[in-house]
C-alpha cells in the first residue's frame, strides 16, 4: 500500500498505539483535545512533605496471563515493569464488617468472622459460583441472551455473596455501579474472570505495575510520529468523500486519506457529519458513563483495620437502592511506594473525603456493557475500514482495559495492511472475549 497520510483522533492507548504501528508506513497527525497525551493513562505528580511522587490515577495495573499485545509492546519499547499485589477488600460500615480476600489471614482481618455463620455461607457460595461457572462456560450452558443477574437469580446466590462479593469486585474492575453490574451480559462477565483468574482460589496471574508510573510508556510509544501531533486540538467535524477525509479543527478545514477514530463510541458518532445507519446504530449501542476521580491521603476511605487494607478496597454505606458505594486503590501497596503517607484513589464518593486531604480531582469515562453493546461489538466489521476511509479503534471494542486497546490498534492496522500478525496471537487468553476489558483502563 502507498504511504498515505492518516488521521488519528484521540490519544488514549488505542490512538497512540494505533500511530504507533501506523507511523512505520505512513504520515500520522494525531488530534487530541487534551493538554496532554494518554487518556486513562495519567500519573500525577505530586510533592508532599518535601518528596515527589508519581501516582497513577487511571490506568493502573496488568496482569501476565492476559495483556500479551500490551506486554510485547513494552517490551519492544523497553519500559520497565515490577510485580505487584493484586488484593480485594469489601467493608460495610454500618454493620462493622470487612474482610480482604488476599490471605487466609486477611481474610479473617476482623476476627468475628470466624464465628459468623453467615460468613461462612457467602464463602460456601464464592466456592459454588466459581465452580459451577467455570463448567457451565466450557459446557456451553451460558445463554448468550442473559445477564449476570439472570444468573445469581436462577442459582439461588445468597445476599451476601452479591453484595459483599461478586459485584463489589465487579463494579470495582469496571468502574460500574451494582446494578450496571446485575445488566452485565453473563457470558462475558464469566469469560473475562476465567480468563483473568478471579474464578480460581489459587491459580491466579501474576499483577504488574510500571515502574514511574503508567505514563512511563507514552514517549517511546509516540517518538516515531511525535512531530505529528497537536495537542489542544479538539476535531469539530469530519466528513468523507469519495477521495479523502476532511476534518476540521482550530487548524481549518484540512484532508487526509484516511481516518482512525480512536475515541470513544459517543465521541466518534458525535464528530461524524455524515454518520451512516450503521454507524449510529452500532456506536449508539455502546454508552459511557463518568467517573469521578480523587487522589488523597484520607485513610478513613479505607477498611477500619489496617490488616484488611488490600490494593482494592470496596466500601459499603446502607443498604437497597440508596446505598452509598465506592472503590478505593491503595497506591502505596499498587505502585510499591515507600511513603510516611498513604496515597488512595477513590472513584463516586468525593463526599466523604477530608477536603484538607485531597491531592487533585479527575474526571474519567468508561464504557457500559450491555447485551444490547455486545452484539454492537461483534459487528464492527459493518463499518470499520469498510469504506468511506473509517476506522473505528478503542478498548471499547472488546472488554475496555488496555490490553484491547493494543489490540484494536493491531486490528485497524491490518486491516491498512500494515501490522502482521504476531506469533503469539493464539495466546491471547482474551481472544474469546474479543469477539464481543483494571482496573480503570
Amino acid at each position: 500500500m502507498s504511504r498515505q497520510h492518516i488521521a488519528v483522533i484521540g490519544s488514549g492507548i488505542s490512538g497512540m498505539a494505533a500511530g504507533y504501528y501506523l507511523s512505520q508506513h505512513h504520515d500520522i497527525t494525531l488530534f487530541e483535545a487534551a493538554d496532554r497525551l494518554g487518556g486513562h493513562t495519567a500519573t500525577i505528580d505530586v510533592a508532599l512533605d518535601g518528596r515527589d511522587y508519581a501516582i497513577d490515577t487511571g490506568f493502573i495495573v496488568f496482569n501476565d496471563w492476559t495483556y500479551p499485545h500490551f506486554q510485547a509492546l513494552l517490551a519492544e519499547l523497553g519500559v520497565q515493569s515490577q510485580p505487584t499485589e493484586m488484593s480485594f477488600s469489601v467493608h460495610e460500615r454500618a454493620y462493622d464488617f470487612e474482610y480482604n480476600g488476599h490471605t487466609l489471614g486477611s481474610l479473617f482481618a476482623q476476627r468475628r468472622n470466624l464465628i459468623r455463620p453467615r460468613f461462612y455461607r457467602m464463602l460456601a457460595d464464592i466456592l459454588r459460583f466459581n465452580r459451577t461457572a467455570v463448567r457451565d462456560l466450557e459446557r456451553g450452558r451460558l445463554d448468550a441472551a442473559l445477564t449476570l443477574g439472570d444468573y445469581l437469580d436462577a442459582g439461588g446466590y445468597g445476599e451476601d455473596f452479591r453484595h459483599r462479593y461478586l459485584l463489589p469486585m465487579g463494579a470495582a474492575i469496571w468502574s460500574a455501579s451494582i446494578r450496571d453490574l446485575m445488566d452485565f451480559p453473563l457470558t462475558f462477565f464469566v469469560r473475562f474472570f476465567k480468563n483473568h483468574g478471579l474464578l480460581s482460589i489459587s491459580h491466579r496471574p501474576q499483577w504488574r505495575t510500571l515502574v514511574g508510573g503508567s505514563r512511563a510508556y507514552i514517549p517511546a510509544l509516540t517518538a516515531p510520529y511525535a512531530e505529528g501531533i497537536r495537542l489542544q486540538s479538539p476535531v469539530e467535524g469530519i466528513r468523507r468523500h469519495a477521495d479523502g477525509v476532511e476534518i476540521s479543527s482550530r487548524h481549518g478545514v484540512e484532508r487526509f486519506d484516511q481516518v482512525v477514530m480512536a475515541c470513544h463510541a459517543d465521541q466518534a458518532l458525535a464528530l461524524l457529519e455524515d454518520a451512516s445507519d450503521s454507524e449510529q446504530a452500532i456506536l449508539g449501542a455502546m454508552p459511557y458513563q463518568d467517573n469521578e476521580v480523587v487522589l488523597h491521603t484520607d485513610t478513613r476511605l479505607l477498611p477500619k483495620r489496617p490488616r484488611a487494607w488490600a490494593s482494592w478496597n470496596y466500601r459499603i454505606d446502607g443498604r437497597g437502592e440508596s446505598a452509598r458505594v465506592s472503590v478505593t486503590y491503595d497506591m502505596n501497596i499498587l505502585q510499591r511506594l515507600a511513603a510516611p503517607h498513604t496515597f488512595c484513589v477513590t472513584l463516586n464518593d468525593s463526599a466523604s473525603i477530608d477536603p484538607r486531604q485531597i491531592l487533585g480531582r479527575f474526571s474519567y469515562a468508561h464504557p457500559c456493557f450491555t447485551l444490547a453493546g455486545q452484539a454492537a461489538q461483534a459487528r464492527h466489521g459493518e463499518i470499520s475500514g469498510v469504506a468511506r476511509r473509517t476506522h473505528f479503534c478503542g478498548a471499547y471494542w472488546r472488554n475496555g482495559f488496555h490490553e484491547d486497546g493494543v489490540w484494536s490498534a493491531r486490528r485497524v492496522a491490518m486491516a491498512l495492511g500494515d501490522t502482521p500478525r504476531p506469533a503469539d496471537e493464539s495466546s491471547d487468553t482474551c481472544a474469546e472475549a474479543g469477539s464481543v476489558t483494571e482496573t480503570p483502563a
